[in-house]
């Protein structure tokens, strides 16, 4: 299988350099991430691997912007994260990312498409709610509540609800760490399929080293640094992923 269409590959979405982030327990500092540099290319699926306490999560959220840096620098295209304002920092959230979590922390009082609804009413050019539904084939299932949805639906409607923002960059959260296997390469594929089709830079942090074998690059952590960073010349499709 030939490697994913990539928007841009020499076209850098967003740019740390030598990131660093503390944790202050009481007395104790605590470094979550060492000197971290790296690059994610515009328009890829980049999979990020490490083992629990390696920085992945710690990463996702600066890039996000859930949490500042300690050091170092964070750039989005050429706007520089770090000196961000508060209000720039909401503004960055809401337009310009979409979060999928392993737990799908759905609304569950609200239908599948009254929770994809919600996301849509900040952003500035948000998709149709029901047209993202259909992305994740649960439009028929648009009445439906959490309660009444297996975890692999749930998951796909949280899909619908960080791709219905329209944002550039979808930042997933071991995304099928909550998921039975069979369940799990679905929503991979839903992943890859939303990068292919729409052209979204997807970022993937997983502990499972089986799911790098689906990316157009893999970064590997290991104790709040980065230990390697390599291109996959032939990422294959789910249905062909040994786990």
């Amino acid at each position: 299988m030939a490697s994913h269409p990539v928007g841009n590959s020499n076209h850098h979405l967003l740019r740390m350099e030598n990131v660093g982030k503390v944790f202050q327990m009481g007395e104790v500092a605590v470094e979550a991430l060492r000197n971290v540099t790296l690059e994610v290319r515009d328009g890829e699926f980049l999979v990020m691997v490490g083992p629990s306490g390696s920085g992945k999560t710690t990463i996702l959220n600066l890039i996000g912007g859930l949490d500042g840096v300690s050091s170092g620098r964070l750039w989005f295209r050429d706007r520089d994260l770090t000196a961000f304002t508060p209000g720039e920092l909401t503004r960055y959230r809401r337009d310009t990312v979409g979060f999928v979590f392993q737990f799908y922390n759905l609304v569950p009082n609200l239908t599948a498409y009254e929770n994809v609804l919600v996301s849509t009413e900040l952003s500035r050019e948000p998709m149709d709610p029901l047209e993202a539904l259909r992305l994740v084939e649960l439009d028929e299932r648009l009445d439906h509540f959490p309660s009444q949805m297996s975890g692999g639906e749930q998951q796909r409607v949280s899909i619908a609800r960080a791709i219905a923002k329209n944002p550039a960059l979808l930042l997933c959260d071991e995304p099928t760490g909550a998921l039975d296997f069979e369940t799990g390469k679905r929503v991979l594929r839903l992943l890859l399929d939303l990068n292919e089709r729409l052209g979204k830079t997807v970022l993937l942090i997983t502990h499972n080293s089986a799911i790098a074998q689906v990316a157009d690059r893999v970064v590997r952590l290991r104790s709040g640094q980065v230990v390697e960073v390599h291109d996959n010349p032939r990422p294959l499709p789910p249905e062909e992923v040994v786990w």
